[in-house]
Order: C-alpha cells, then sequence, then structure tokens
C-alpha cells in the first residue's frame, strides 16, 4: 500500500483546553488523544502526522504548542510536525512566533481567515497580511481555513503574499450535498492560479449525508482540486476526529483509494505522501 502522512491531525484533552466552538454535548465533545488516533488507524501505512491546530482559547495558544512539540519530539507517535494557531494580525504576533516557532517541529500557522464578501475583509487589511508575509520570511506555511464563497478573497490575500506558501484546507469546503457547484468551482480555479498555493483533499467526507455517502459522491470535488492544483499540489489530511461524523479514519482513507484508483502509482504517491514530505518539510 501507498505510504500515508497525515496532514491534518487534530488531537484534543478537555482536561487541559477550551474549544469555544465545541458544542458541550455531543459526539466530538470529549478528548481525543494520540492513543485514540493510533487505534483509529490500526492498519492503516500511516508513516508521519502533521498535528493542525484545534482553535483553542487564544489565551491557551502557546500552551497547546508546547503540548504538540512535546509529541513531535517522542519517538512513541508518528507526529512528526506542527501547524499552530496564532491571528496574524495581532500586534504579538512576530513575538508569539518568536516564542513558539523556533523549533523545527513547528511547519506553520493557521488561523479561520476573517472574511465578509459583504463587507470589509480583516484578511485584507495591512495588518493581517504583514503577519502573512511574515511567516513567509521564516519559511513557514500558512494553512487557509475559509468558506467555499470566500475562495476569492483567500486568492486574494495570496497574491499579496507571493513568497508566504498557503495550503487550503479541506478542498476549500464545498457542500458535498449542493446540487450546484459552480461557485465554488470558479474559486478553486482562481486560488490555484496562484502557483504558491496547495490543495489539501481533506474535510470532505464531513459534509456528506451520514450513512449514505459514497467514495462516487466525493470524486468530482477530489478530481476537481487535483485537476485545477495538478498532482503536484494536492496532499492528503483525515481532518480525525472531524471526519467521524460521517466516517471513519479508515473509510475515509479507503474511499479517497477508491476515487484515485486510476490515477497512476507515481501520482497516488504524491497525494498521500511526498507532496506532504516535501511541502511540509517532514
Amino acid at each position: 500500500m501507498t505510504p500515508i502522512v497525515d496532514t491534518h491531525q487534530h488531537l484534543w484533552d478537555l482536561n487541559r483546553f477550551t474549544l469555544p466552538w465545541l458544542p458541550l454535548d455531543g459526539p466530538l465533545t470529549r478528548s481525543h488523544t494520540m492513543a485514540d488516533y493510533l487505534e483509529a488507524a490500526l492498519g492503516l501505512p500511516l508513516t508521519k502526522t502533521v498535528y493542525m491546530e484545534v482553535a483553542v482559547t487564544p489565551s491557551q495558544q502557546r500552551e497547546e504548542a508546547a503540548y504538540v512539540l512535546d509529541l513531535c519530539r517522542r519517538d512513541d507517535n508518528p507526529m512528526a510536525g506542527a501547524v499552530i494557531g496564532g491571528d496574524p494580525a495581532s500586534p504579538d504576533f512576530e513575538a508569539y512566533l518568536n516564542a513558539t516557532a523556533q523549533d523545527h517541529h513547528v511547519k506553520g500557522v493557521r488561523h479561520s481567515l476573517p472574511t465578509d464578501p459583504a463587507g470589509d475583509p480583516r484578511c485584507l487589511r495591512e495588518e493581517y497580511l504583514r503577519g502573512l508575509r511574515m511567516l513567509g520570511e521564516r519559511g513557514l506555511s500558512f494553512d487557509l481555513l475559509t468558506s467555499s464563497s470566500s475562495l476569492p478573497v483567500a486568492a486574494q490575500v495570496a497574491r499579496a503574499c507571493p513568497d508566504t506558501r498557503f495550503i487550503l484546507d479541506h478542498c476549500g469546503n464545498p457542500d458535498v450535498q449542493a446540487t450546484d457547484r459552480s461557485e465554488w468551482q470558479r474559486g478553486i480555479e482562481e486560488l490555484a492560479a496562484e502557483p504558491h498555493v496547495l490543495c489539501k483533499i481533506s474535510g470532505i467526507v464531513a459534509s456528506a449525508r451520514p450513512g449514505a455517502w459514497s467514495a462516487e459522491d466525493l470524486e468530482p470535488f477530489v478530481t476537481h482540486c487535483a485537476d485545477a492544483f495538478g498532482r503536484d499540489r494536492i496532499v492528503f489530511g483525515s481532518d480525525w476526529p472531524v471526519c467521524t461524523r460521517t466516517a471513519s479514519l479508515r473509510e475515509w482513507v479507503e474511499a479517497l483509494t477508491e476515487i484515485v484508483s486510476g490515477w497512476s502509482e507515481s501520482d497516488r504517491r504524491k497525494l498521500f505522501y511526498e507532496n506532504a514530505v516535501r511541502y511540509y518539510r517532514l
């Protein structure tokens, strides 16, 4: 089987961290630890993972970084890098990077892109762009978390920061159950025109119809992203445990494997392993 790098591994310990976005009750409202992840990944050819920040209370971001960097340094798990949380527009952003990003395991930063198509997108203000450019100067990437309707704004951000590598999470968050995909398709094509932007094939199973989805439902989204970005600018991510709202980690991997079964072995290896090793510097 093709070796796998999971570029989107979430973990959270609710005894240590507060996640304001997490509902008070629900299937995700419990701690999800490395041990839980390893159990979910049992039998899969998973060789490395990249931790993805989980939007903890901002005051806990440094503690979150310390927590995952400790995991990266240990040899009892596959975590090889981390994308930490942080607000590029914060006046303390440079000091925050100085305190947390000196460790070579820190590969980048993620922050939910503050966009408002009907108003003034905060992500296009100079203080936000300055923080994003700072990442590029340090050799760090920025994971783009945005809605499908805001993909054109994300493209503007990327154009304003040509020396920073961007990685689009979750195929741009399309609604897998929607019948009209045209707006999302155009947004993907516009963002893919920027050569320093990658696309993460992740997240789409979470918006599929629970208990009634198939690989065929997801295939158009994978294919469009792969065609727009090319086989050299796509990476795999599990989005575990969020994916478990509709699929286990194994079910998502098996569905994606089925979708790309007609690709060459070289292209499958790029998607699941080689591109992640190169772009996340693993």
